[in-house]
């Protein structure tokens, strides 16, 4: 096998595309699952409603909070695990604190976005969310007053913590492996148009015994980290993850 390697071929704040070669099938499916659901990120956890007069229910506005992307860079150094700490409920360790005050005054409509969550304990932009999220509207001598728990989690325990949205995974774009049976009423190649990654490697003749050789990478993030953030940290946590089964191993 060769050398592991990525070819970049997009870069942007919130998308990034590349191609990884020089690896097998399992590493590679591995590195997409830990980008989807074991990066560490911080989202609200917790909501305590002091007052709401809004048109929407508690509930939902709960709900809204704990979907809103907070910074979550260098998490690991910053933040650690509820379930790690020692504090009896959350504290600066491993908790951040979100106020949000509205209240309407006048006749127009009131629009209360993420960007009044003010933090009392963030270090810097982290755990601070992202600006310009809606959240509620507000009339006249109605009011919002609340406060959020953030806390450090991961997506596989709520989909809430995912720091991608997506993430796109395809190899052998001309499907010579026959890895997929097209279905098709007249023309296969007609119907089923390549995707524009067939212009990063050649047709090849069928071969049973061929492994794939290049897996091609669309990750599109929320906002929480930068695109090259979850790359390296997708690497990181399935060193970990293999350092534990080697340890495991050498145990016994």
């Amino acid at each position: 096998m060769t050398t592991p390697s990525i070819t970049i071929q997009t870069l942007a704040p919130d998308n990034v595309q590349f191609v990884m070669s020089g690896v097998d099938l399992a590493l590679a499916n591995s590195v997409r699952r830990i980008m989807q659901a074991e990066i560490p990120t911080v989202a609200i956890d917790l909501v305590e409603i002091e007052r709401n007069s809004s048109v929407i229910p508690d509930e939902f506005l709960a709900h809204r909070l704990g979907l809103v992307p907070l910074h979550s860079e260098d998490i690991d150094r910053r933040l650690q695990y509820t379930r790690d700490c020692d504090c009896e409920q959350y504290c600066d360790k491993c908790a951040i604190v979100l106020d949000l005050h509205a209240r309407c005054t006048d006749d127009s409509t009131m629009n209360v976005t993420s960007d009044m969550l003010v933090s009392s304990n963030a270090s810097g932009e982290f755990g601070t969310p992202l600006p310009g999220i809606l959240l509620a509207k507000l009339r006249r001598e109605q009011e919002i007053r609340l406060r959020c728990i953030a806390k450090k989690g991961v997506a596989k325990e709520h989909a809430k913590f995912a720091p991608v949205s997506a993430v796109g995974f395809e190899y052998d774009p001309h499907n010579s492996l026959k890895h997929t049976e097209y279905w098709y009423e007249e023309d296969a190649a007609a119907e089923w148009p390549l995707s524009r990654n067939a212009g990063w490697e050649e047709p090849q003749e069928y071969d049973y015994n061929r492994e794939p050789e290049k897996f091609y990478f669309d990750i599109e993030t929320v906002g929480q980290i930068p695109c090259n953030e979850v790359m390296r940290q997708s690497i990181t946590y399935l060193q970990q993850k293999l350092a534990v089964v080697v340890q495991e191993l050498a145990e016994r």
